[in-house]
């Protein structure tokens, strides 16, 4: 290919790349647009933690010394978190979280309640939970809340199993509840 075509082709190809180019700052804008408006699910992985442990065997849900925990930086994003939303205008009604402590603290960090919902717990030890918890969850979230978003605090296996989204910690996944089991993913937003 002569040194000519290759420029045109080039010239050429900037504009489509351009059009295929993410624009977050519009895509983060109409979804806080969207969470304004209320009726949304948010679905929060919960925030960072020390990763490179995981929960110990023998650990137990009502003692949190047994448990990897969020990290002084998951303590802060949590409370990041919670801070945009609040000076965002985006209202939160109920807030529902698994009963391990690294979501419960992200919960009550974030939006200042958590009601412990066993339907959002791991099932990354027992996959034979997987189908029902996500079931349960996911006839909740295919309904519209009340009031202002329901937000639920879980782990990435479990938004995983439920969207198809693998978040990082601290990512929390949009969902617009469309009835009858069924939910459209939004988006996402990155803490």
């Amino acid at each position: 290919m002569s040194r000519g075509v290759r420029g045109a082709v080039a010239i050429l190809a900037l504009p489509a790349l351009a059009f295929l180019a993410p624009r977050p700052a519009v895509a983060d804008e109409a979804l806080l647009n969207l969470l304004r408006a209320g009726g949304q699910v948010i679905v929060m992985r919960h925030a960072a933690t020390d990763r490179s442990l995981g929960d110990p065997p023998g650990f137990r849900l009502g003692d949190c010394s047994t448990q990897r925990n969020l990290s002084e930086e998951g303590r802060a994003q949590a409370r990041r978190v919670g801070a945009a939303f609040a000076s965002g205008g985006v209202p939160i009604g109920r807030v529902l979280s698994s009963q391990w402590c690294r979501c419960l603290e992200t919960a009550r960090l974030a939006f200042g309640t958590a009601e412990p919902w066993p339907a959002l717990n791991s099932s990354f030890r027992d996959r034979t939970l997987e189908a029902d918890r996500t079931r349960e969850v996911r006839a909740l979230a295919s309904e519209r809340p009340a009031k202002g978003n329901l937000v639920l605090v879980t782990h990435q296996v479990n938004i995983g199993a439920l969207s198809g989204v693998y978040p990082v910690e601290g990512e929390l996944v949009v969902l617009t509840p469309l009835g009858q089991g069924n939910f459209r993913v939004a988006g996402t937003m990155r803490p």
